[in-house]
């Protein structure tokens, strides 16, 4: 009979780290992110907490992760650690450990909770080749629009859901001779993503936002439904 695995120890002390994925590291996956998070993790000596079974895993749990070749200023995780230790030393070390691109931005002890359900709204700056007179009257045409349902490809098979219901706030600027689309995107079931929305104004204005626009997520959290605004999660208690 086999050996029951032993038992690990609980945490005692977690940490919220929120990171950036900046320049060519944009393309990093979430599965590429964490093997070199793992890494990094390692090499700096930080005392991480384990999960118990035969095959053990450090303690991370990882929470809104933006899809590959999104920038982002706002992604965030949690780790479980078997001592104390002070979150400025956790960045520091983690700073160096990790490469540039894949930057640090703050680490601070968790009071405690579901860190995930904090966050409920995205910020994004979704940068389009198409020109402001193009991309205006379409936005304008898509915010007026009670529901713009498109379709995506899912594990479970092609499912259409409402974009249009996820966005809480829209517009659109000039950028030049492009356009900058300003997105404030509710967390919905299923998810609705910046793609899916370029996808619903195009279904209703036919506008061409042309290949790969360029995605930035500029901050996730707990959303202010009175104000539309997003709060900081390592400022929230869950």
């Amino acid at each position: 009979m086999r050996d029951q695995p032993e038992q690990q120890a609980p945490p005692v002390q977690r940490l919220r780290i929120r990171y950036a994925k900046r320049g060519r590291l944009r393309f990093t996956s979430h599965r590429d992110f964490s093997r070199a998070f793992e890494r990094a993790i390692f090499r700096a000596q930080v005392p991480m907490a384990y999960s118990s079974g035969f095959n053990p895993h450090p303690r991370i749990s990882y929470a809104g992760a933006a899809p590959t070749g999104s920038a982002s200023e706002a992604e965030y995780l949690e780790i479980g650690l078997a001592q104390t230790v002070d979150p400025a030393v956790v960045r520091a070390a983690l700073e160096e450990a990790l490469p540039d691109g894949l930057d640090v931005v703050e680490v601070v002890e968790s009071p405690g909770g579901p860190f995930a359900e904090l966050l409920e709204a995205s910020h994004w700056l979704l940068d389009i080749a198409a020109t402001p007179d193009e991309a205006l009257p379409a936005v304008e045409r898509f915010l007026a629009t009670e529901s713009v349902p498109v379709q995506r490809m899912t594990k479970k098979g092609l499912r259409e859901f409402d974009c249009r219901a996820a966005v809480i706030a829209l517009r659109a600027e000039p950028a030049g001779d492009r356009t900058r689309l300003d997105l404030v995107l509710r967390h919905a079931v299923p998810a609705v993503r910046c793609d899916d929305v370029l996808a619903g104004i195009a279904s209703v204005s036919g506008l061409e936002v042309g290949e790969a626009p360029f995605l930035t997520r500029l901050a996730q959290g707990p959303l202010d439904e009175e104000t539309g605004e997003i709060g900081d999660p390592l400022r929230t208690s869950s």
